[in-house]
This record gives C-alpha cells, sequence and structure tokens, in this order.
C-alpha cells in the first residue's frame, strides 16, 4: 500500500529483475543483500509514486514510473557499494484498495464518459459552427445586396423625381396636364369606361364605345392572277 501524491492509496506489485555485478562487494560490503535489493526497491517505489497523481499510474503512466524506480534503485545500490546491477522493474498490478476499487471504478468510468462527450461535443461544434459561419456570411451577402439593390433603386427614383420636377418648374401647366394624362392613361387602360354627356338624366350615362374594336378587319386582296382566255361563239 502506497500513497500517491494526490492523496490517494494504492496496491501496487511490482517484480525488479536484477544481477550480480562484482561478487566481492556483493559479499563482503553489505550484509544480507537480498534483502537490501528488496528494501531499496520498495523505498524506490514509494518515492516515485509519492511525487505522482493516482490516475497516471493507472493508465498509460507505468513505463515512466518503472524507469524512474530503476533509475533510483540503480543509484542508492551504488552508493551502497552492493555490486548489484539492476536490468528491469516491472509493475504487474496498480490498484486502489479492495474496499474502494468499486467505487474508484465508477469514478474512472464516469471521467471516461466525461471526455467521451466532450469529445462529441467538440466534433459536434467542429461542424456546426463553420456551418453557422457560412450561413451568416451568406445572409450578409444577401443582405449587402438587397442593400445596394435598394439604393440604387432609391436613387434613381429620386433622380427621376428630381427631372420631372425640373421639367415641371420649366412649364408648370404643360407638365401637370401631362401628368394628369399619363396617369388616367394608366388607371383607365383596363377598366369599363362610360361616358357621361352632362344631361340631367341618369340616361345621361352611356357606355364608351370603342370604335378601333368594332370595326371590321380589312379582307385580304385577292391575289393577282393571269386571266383565263376563252373564245366567244
Amino acid at each position: 500500500m502506497m500513497l500517491s501524491g494526490d492523496e490517494n492509496i494504492v496496491d501496487v506489485n511490482f517484480v525488479v529483475f536484477w544481477r550480480i555485478q562484482d561478487a566481492t562487494k556483493y559479499l563482503f560490503n553489505i550484509q544480507n543483500p537480498d534483502v537490501t535489493v528488496k528494501e531499496v526497491a520498495e523505498s524506490a517505489m514509494r518515492e516515485v509514486v509519492g511525487q505522482s497523481d493516482i490516475q497516471p499510474l493507472l493508465t498509460g503512466a507505468r513505463q515512466k514510473t518503472e524507469q524512474a524506480v530503476q533509475k533510483r534503485m540503480q543509484n542508492v545500490l551504488n552508493q551502497y557499494g552492493t555490486g548489484v546491477h539492476v536490468d528491469q522493474v516491472q509493475m504487474q498490478k496498480v490498484d486502489p484498495p479492495s474496499q474502494v476499487i468499486d467505487a474508484f471504478r465508477d469514478v474512472q468510468a464516469a471521467r471516461a464518459d466525461l471526455e467521451r462527450l466532450q469529445n462529441e461535443a467538440q466534433t459536434y461544434a467542429n461542424r456546426v459552427v463553420p456551418d453557422a459561419r457560412g450561413r451568416a456570411a451568406q445572409i450578409l451577402q444577401v443582405a449587402e445586396g438587397y442593400k445596394e439593390q435598394a439604393v440604387a433603386e432609391a436613387k434613381g427614383q429620386s433622380a427621376r423625381f428630381i427631372k420631372v420636377y425640373d421639367e415641371y418648374n420649366k412649364a408648370k401647366d404643360v407638365t401637370r396636364q401631362r401628368i394628369y394624362l399619363e396617369t388616367m392613361e394608366r388607371v383607365l387602360g383596363n377598366s369599363q369606361k362610360l361616358v357621361y354627356d352632362g344631361g340631367p338624366s341618369g340616361s345621361s350615362i352611356v357606355p364608351y364605345l370603342p370604335l378601333n374594336e368594332l370595326s371590321p378587319p380589312r379582307p385580304a386582296q385577292p391575289a393577282t392572277g393571269q386571266q383565263q382566255s376563252g373564245g366567244a361563239r
């Protein structure tokens, strides 16, 4: 049982592969070399675990932890002059205590769900945001085109009004009469027309007679051809 850097208890099982490099130092410099190697290994592992958070230890930081423990062990054993060379440190099992392992797994599952939902949200944002920006740009372009069209039409109408007003100032009576006639022609062009001759009774109102529509069309002229010749008897 070891305490991690974020104050969580973790159960670590690991194996150390080592060999005797110098038999003289191994036999005469230290007492109980096997126990010494085991205690140095446990001390180095506690030091490395105490400087790490529990989540990396449970997931992707095992190799880094193994290398750090191997380096610390070798430094300490060299200082003791043990004549031992550490070949490899291998972490076999790293779990929370059995009393809380179910709750810890629930926390891990919740974190995995959180990361998955965040990734899905980011993917959705990466898809929707450019689409929304494109639509916004399209709307702005349409609005800009409508603005230019409306401004151009307004300028044209104002220029036309100014020209009409200038002509009106030159000959007010004639221009007024022309505008009146053009307006009446546009209003009455497609409507049924009645003529009132000014009499007192309602019989003075007569329909307008469109002579140009009642006049029959001219017959087509026969094609000129050669006269038939014949002898008289």
